[in-house]
């Protein structure tokens, strides 16, 4: 008998070893397999714990949002989201992500839709004003890309705000059950955030040898200077803020504008018609007939796409056109312009504007367009916040004068903002205005097709650094027989261009002088003694030395993807000028040695009959950058009048 319970006891021993050591290994398991952070919980699902809701465990990059998250201190790591408090999910278990508007608007990105995993379903994401922009979902097992480290800065009052991670990286919320992901490029673009600080670089012609920094928040396989002057590479970001999906050459440009410049979604009906409105119904109706016998000896006409047409549009111009200017606003941002340093541009419009007879009423119920009068410089020195790393309050101070004007006037509600126009050099100015003033006519330095720049009803703004009250003068160079170069660049290391053509091109060549910084004396005579003049982006596509080569006579060489030249509309830019995509820089003598003599001269002739275009003038003069600037803003709101 004492045997048998000795036995007995012993199997219930060893049920119960049994017993808990699949318990312990259903336990191992779970904590091994399962996505669940609560793992034991969902042994018990039928009984009733409280067991942490999560839906799924998700992977983020740090793209603005509320959440940071980190890991071996980069910006990406794998964490697990609860369902409730401020979160919410679609029905696949995909994260709703919202933007942290306490952050940099570079970190703060306009997004609207994201696309659901599995279904192929569109979820509304932020309120009705941003519907139309679209988050672009990514691999979940994208690699990370590291922080941006924080350039040098100077003193002065034009540092921009620095930033200190990838911000234009953001990736749907992904379970990682889900089989695939959808992936939509964004139909209209993500803010970015231009830096530009006062550094030293070459930019002359009209301008000093201290040319502004041209910065952005994400810098696209940017370098970095070290310090001993080498270039340092940071890692490529994985995805960059585009609105357009591919490089977009000029002649593909050219074709845009002409064949569909003013699209219909661009034309306007007027809450109510004014007599203003019949003007430009009938100065479109004779534009567009204009007969091609036209001629000027003024006018060379090779170089622009119908001549007869400008001609006959910029004499109607001047017959027709009034301008109101608001006059409220506090100085200096409003009614004070700046008229030296790289965005003097800017302040000579609107200096000679308001000195114009020609063109303004007094009358707001006479005139076919509306100026705000702002300086978009003097908005982000007086205005901006040093280290905020934040546009609210520019965006905020803009809005606000918005608000008043349309308290005041009924004009802006008219149109929704379609005939007034502004007149913004700095860098920032597409963030801005993005929103609010969205239906206006913008003439902007930063003219990217990649921050949203729509033909038909913005324009490109010509930048030109201004030093002296008599800008155009030092113009001319060397005839074509006496420049001995094929080509020069001098500049500093800004962007993720420069870098590349120096890499390729410094001290390669004695043909192919390309530098980084230089005195300003011996970069103006390699200028004038050189064939063709690299204009290589820095960190936005906008570059002063565009017009200072037209200044000197020697043919631009554009270096940068989606830039849209100035006064494209009106001329045709590939009978002066020659535009390198930025893969080709390994190739660029052999590019610029196959283009025949004949042809370079043809380039060189041309280059001198556009200069009249890019001068600033005392006083405008007919067919300088004033006027043209002017009839790129009337020209586009002519034909967004619907007929």
């Amino acid at each position: 008998m004492a045997v048998t319970d000795f036995l007995c006891r012993a199997e219930t021993r060893r049920v119960l070893w049994v017993m808990g050591g699949v318990f312990a290994f259903s336990i191992l398991f779970q904590f091994c397999e399962l996505p669940y952070g609560n793992f034991i919980g969902s042994l018990f699902s039928g009984l009733n714990f409280n067991r942490m809701n999560y839906v799924n465990t998700q992977i983020n990059f740090t793209g603005g949002f509320d959440e940071k998250i980190s890991r071996n201190d980069s910006i990406f790591s794998i964490e697990s989201k609860k369902s409730g408090g401020n979160h919410s999910y679609d029905s696949s278990g995909v994260e709703l992500l919202k933007p942290n508007t306490n952050l940099a608007p570079e970190r703060a990105m306009e997004f609207g839709n994201i696309f659901k995993g599995n279904n192929g379903n569109v979820a509304p994401m932020l309120d009705e004003q941003n519907k139309d922009d679209n988050i672009v979902p990514l691999p979940s097992d994208i690699e990370s890309p590291p922080l941006i480290s924080s350039p040098p800065q100077v003193d002065d009052n034009l540092i921009a705000p620095i930033a200190t991670q990838i911000d234009e990286v953001t990736v749907i919320v992904v379970p990682l059950n889900s089989t695939n992901a959808t992936t939509q490029l964004m139909n209209s673009p993500a803010p970015s955030v231009s830096h530009r600080h006062v550094d030293t670089d070459n930019s002359t012609a009209l301008a000093s040898p201290h040319n502004p920094n041209e910065a952005t928040g994400l810098l696209r396989n940017d370098h970095a200077l070290s310090g001993n002057g080498s270039t340092m590479t940071k890692r490529t970001p994985a995805a960059k803020k585009a609105s357009v999906e591919c490089v977009v050459s000029i002649s593909e440009m050219t074709n845009m504008l002409l064949r569909s410049s003013h699209p219909s979604n661009l034309l306007t009906n007027p809450a109510w018609s004014s007599a203003g409105d019949e003007v430009l119904l009938s100065a479109k109706s004779q534009i567009e007939s204009a007969a091609n016998n036209i001629s000027d000896p003024g006018l060379y006409a090779p170089v622009y796409h119908n001549v007869s047409k400008f001609k006959r549009s910029y004499e109607l111009m001047e017959q027709n056109l009034k301008i109101y200017i608001y006059k409220e606003g506090k100085r200096p941002i409003f009614h004070q312009p700046k008229l030296k340093g790289i965005y003097a541009s800017e302040g000579w419009f609107m200096k000679q504007l308001k000195a114009s007879k020609q063109f303004l009423t007094d009358d707001p119920n006479k005139a076919h367009l509306f100026y705000l009068p702002f300086s978009s410089q003097t908005l982000e020195e007086v205005v901006y916040v040093p280290g905020s790393r934040s546009f609210d309050k520019l965006k905020a101070f803009l809005n606000n004068y918005l608000d008043l004007i349309k308290g005041r006037y009924p004009f802006w509600n008219r149109t929704q903002g379609a005939d007034h126009f502004l007149v913004a050099c700095h860098d920032w100015a597409p963030e801005e205005t993005r929103r609010e003033m969205a239906n206006c006519i913008k003439s902007l330095c930063n003219a990217d097709l990649r921050e949203g720049f729509k033909f038909g009803k913005d324009a490109s703004l010509p930048e030109t650094n201004i030093v002296s009250t008599n800008p155009s003068r030092s113009l001319g160079g060397n005839r074509p027989s006496q420049r001995k170069f094929l080509a020069f660049f001098a500049g500093s290391m800004h962007g993720y261009v420069r870098p590349i053509l120096l890499k390729h091109w410094q001290n390669k060549d004695p043909m192919m002088k390309i530098f980084g910084r230089m005195d300003n004396h011996d970069y103006i005579l390699h200028m004038k003694s050189s064939k063709y003049c690299i204009c290589a982006r820095g960190h936005e596509v906008n570059s002063p030395r565009v017009v200072e080569s037209i200044s000197y006579q020697c043919v631009p060489v554009i270096i940068s993807d989606n830039f849209v030249p100035p006064f494209l509309e009106t001329l045709n830019w590939e009978t002066f000028a020659v535009f390198v995509q930025e893969k080709d820089i390994p190739n660029l003598k052999s590019i610029l040695e196959s283009i025949p003599l004949r042809r370079y001269l043809k380039l060189y002739n041309n280059v001198m009959k556009v200069q009249q275009h890019f001068l600033w003038h005392p006083e405008p003069v007919k067919y300088d950058t004033f006027y043209m600037i002017l009839h790129s803003i009337w020209y586009n709101r002519v034909f967004q009048i619907a007929s």
